[in-house]
């Protein structure tokens, strides 16, 4: 199964924007078609973001997200890693997670602070570029 790791970034706008291409990702993550990798970092980052009262997500579904990724997802100890190289060290346990578990993708709204990656030609995409990539039908 394709195992992804997803920037809190493609979460959130995917719940803001129902139409838009993060949707699209967070649609095909809860229906099955791939496996999200997680460490607690990532999981509890997804949780203190999801309840921030500004962005108007009802307690429900985001409780919702969380129960799917922790009974679906992929749970992983990450062995950190250096920061070199990183404009955001918050974004570092996506990175270890997505070493660690060797996934097939990591997928982010912020190209540019997972850098390192994409200048080695990791598989670092856009919500856009991840759905043309992988699933091309629609």
């Amino acid at each position: 199964m394709l195992v992804v790791v997803l920037d809190t970034n493609v979460v959130i706008s995917g719940l803001l924007n129902e139409t838009g291409k993060p949707a699209k990702v967070l649609d095909l993550a809860l229906e099955g078609r791939f496996q999200l990798a997680y460490d607690d970092r990532i999981l509890g980052e997804y949780e203190d973001v999801l309840a921030r009262p500004e962005l108007h997500i009802h307690s429900v579904r985001a409780q919702a997200i969380i129960s799917y990724l922790e009974l679906a997802g992929n749970f992983v100890n990450a062995p950190p890693l250096s920061a070199e190289g990183y404009s955001d060290p918050g974004d570092l346990p996506f990175v270890e997670v997505f070493i660690s578990t060797n996934a097939d993708a990591l997928v982010t709204g912020n190209l540019r602070h997972f850098a390192p990656l994409v200048e080695k030609g990791s598989a670092v995409f856009s919500p856009a570029a991840f759905l043309k990539s992988f699933f091309p039908e629609g």
